[in-house]
């Protein structure tokens, strides 16, 4: 079995409650701190995204056709939700730290292995958002 596989999850306990906390956090602050329900967009972003069947951009903060329990049972939400969270979580661990962490502090400290890592990030977002992003909207 590789190493990276071989992960001793009780000794991280404390991984579940800043999961937990982030989850509750998420929830108060969309509940009870939103002051605005929707976000400006430009005309542009608005056309585009109803090209991709987001009916109303920007009238809510998070786009109900993508963020909602109705649409994780689709499997356009499913694979934008719960394989994207998988992936997202195998990368942190695959790269050794998040996109934040090596490109404030790897960068910071001129460290060769952050600086790739922030070029992958990057070209994986530009790939994301420019070829899979929209086709897994047209689904």
């Amino acid at each position: 079995m590789s190493d990276f596989f071989r992960f001793e999850w009780k000794s991280q306990l404390w991984n579940l409650a800043f999961v937990g906390g982030t989850i509750i956090g998420g929830f108060i602050a969309n509940t009870w701190l939103t002051s605005e329900p929707g976000i400006n967009l430009s005309e542009e972003t608005v056309l585009e995204l109803r090209t991709h069947t987001i009916e109303t951009p920007g009238s809510t903060f998070a786009p109900e056709e993508i963020f909602s329990w109705k649409s994780l049972t689709t499997p356009r939400g499913f694979i934008m939700l719960v394989i994207g969270g998988l992936l997202v979580g195998f990368g942190t661990r695959y790269a050794d730290g998040c996109t934040s962490g090596h490109a404030i502090s790897g960068l910071s400290n001129l460290q060769l292995p952050s600086f790739l890592a922030v070029i992958g990030f990057f070209i994986g977002g530009l790939v994301t958002t420019y070829l899979i992003f929209p086709f897994l909207l047209s689904l």
